[in-house]
């Protein structure tokens, strides 16, 4: 009941916030909101509640019911270790949009939809809230109500439902295939295998590529940097942390826990996934280096690192499955960072090209203070986080062995100097060249208090992970070794 309760409670707070029209009121109840969802997600997390909870049930192969594991609770505990910062952001950028009510509202309803989400018991509970999450984030994408806001929210469901439309087709597989509930099982279903082992790999590509549309992989990736037309807060947490990084959980669920692994390993299927996730990785990183819009930029930017995350779960084996969970979470804390960052500079000086950047850095120092320092970790500059998640996908690769994994490794060096080269066009100018101001225009500063002091939990959080990079792949290899031996 308590899971449900927390999936809930963000929904039943997003609605009271529908009526009040103070906006210093509104900032203030929306931050609350943010830090109680959160204080009471991480209560539960600490707690190691994970008790089951059943919803309904449509037949006797399709429940939907709750229960959170050890996977969950690392996609839940990102999200809301994000949420009251990205919030807190929210709040001072919001005042330069309208509706902020409406915004407030589904900003916390997606939180909710994320909680349910970390906690689905079994694959079809799984669906139903990756359809929720997509449903709630709609009215975000379109929140500006002009024509690109219309346009970019029109392919986000065309692209998000009908990918969710294939992974449909793995879902309703699954019990076919012997799956009973599809519920979730660490090194996949215990399942007949012999009888089976034919149809077990066309059900996990058809949920990589249903479930891959929110990860952006080829060839359904064109919806997120269009997505970045959404208000800054809307990018830097729900499509460059929550949402994409749900396609990637999803994904994770499906071949670690529901699709029997001796049955997947070596496949045909097998091998279209590293093609599909190595060729997004070098096609986001190309397009983010020619892209000069600094938001669409970060976001085939985030394209590009999303599937290095699907290319370590592609490679089917602990130390795959580890570096990809990792890398979700170090891209997550460096990505919000550098988005925040383009938000900023968008409402201080109205300036999104990334040729306008120049001399920047010298009159915004906090907030390319931030860019710089999360665009190092990006990069993959020792010892940020970044390093450490890109360092253990490639040994992850390169210890599978094999022709494509090898393949997948070069397309992570070709990405990583692509990065430095998308990352450094923006960073050297802002600080090394001169600042030209048009007649009239106010000399830029750094924004208010309640932007920097959420750049500055994030980049302390970014820090932080420095610490801690080794105890935490040590936690994800604990994880993955749960269920998988020695492969």
């Amino acid at each position: 009941m308590l899971l449900l309760l927390l999936g809930l409670l963000p929904v039943l707070l997003g609605l009271a916030l529908l009526p009040v029209k103070d906006r210093l009121l509104g900032e203030i109840c929306a931050g609350a909101a943010a830090c109680v969802q959160s204080g009471l997600v991480c209560w539960l997390l600490l707690s190691g509640y994970g008790e089951g909870l059943t919803l309904f049930s449509v037949t006797e192969d399709f429940v939907c019911a709750l229960s959170l594991d050890a996977a969950g609770k690392i996609y839940l505990g990102l999200a809301a270790l994000l949420w009251p910062a990205a919030m807190l952001y929210a709040c001072e950028y919001m005042r330069h949009e309208k509706r902020e009510g409406h915004f407030f509202s589904w900003y916390l309803t997606a939180y909710g939809a994320v909680v349910l989400l970390a906690a689905a018991k079994n694959l079809f509970t799984l669906y139903v809230f990756y359809e929720l999450l997509t449903l709630c984030t709609v009215p975000l994408v379109w929140h500006g109500q002009d024509d690109p806001s219309h346009r970019a929210a029109v392919q986000y469901m065309l692209y998000l439902i009908g990918g969710a439309a294939v992974g449909l087709a793995c879902v309703m597989l699954v019990p076919a295939l012997g799956g009973g509930q599809g519920g979730f099982r660490m090194g996949g279903l215990e399942t007949d295998a012999a009888r089976q082992a034919g149809l077990w790999p066309l059900a996990a590509l058809m949920g990589f590529v249903g479930f891959g549309a929110k990860a952006a992989v080829l060839p359904l990736s064109r919806w997120l940097p269009a997505a970045s037309v959404a208000p800054t807060p809307v990018t830097a947490l729900l499509h460059a942390v929550a949402v994409v990084n749900g396609g990637v959980f999803s994904i994770c669920r499906l071949l670690y826990y529901i699709v029997p692994l001796d049955l997947l390993r070596d496949t045909w299927a097998q091998s279209a996934m590293l093609i599909l996730s190595a060729a997004t990785v070098v096609y986001g990183a190309v397009r983010a280096v020619r892209e000069q819009h600094v938001k669409r930029r970060l976001a085939w930017s985030t394209v590009s690192n999303l599937s290095y995350m699907l290319l370590g779960l592609s490679l089917m084996t602990e130390a795959g499955m580890a570096a990809g969970l990792a890398h979700m979470i170090f891209h997550s804390l460096t990505k919000i960072i550098l988005f925040f960052c383009a938000g900023a500079v968008l409402t201080q000086t109205g300036r999104t090209d990334v040729r306008q950047m120049q001399g920047l850095g010298k009159k915004m120092p906090v907030t390319f203070g931030a860019f710089a320092l999360s665009g190092i970790s990006l990069m993959g500059v020792p010892p940020m986080p970044g390093f450490v998640s890109k360092y253990s996908l490639i040994t992850a690769a390169l210890q599978k062995g094999g022709t494509l994994p090898f393949l997948g490794a070069v397309a992570l060096l070709i990405s990583a100097v692509l990065t430095c080269v998308y990352i450094c066009t923006v960073a050297f100018p802002a600080f090394f060249m001169p600042l030209r101001l048009e007649q009239g225009e106010i000399e830029p500063r750094d924004p208010g208090a309640c932007m920097k002091v959420s750049l500055a939990v994030c980049c302390l959080l970014l820090l932080a992970a420095v610490v801690f990079a080794g105890p935490v792949m040590d936690l994800l290899h604990g994880l993955a070794k749960g269920g998988m031996g020695s492969c």
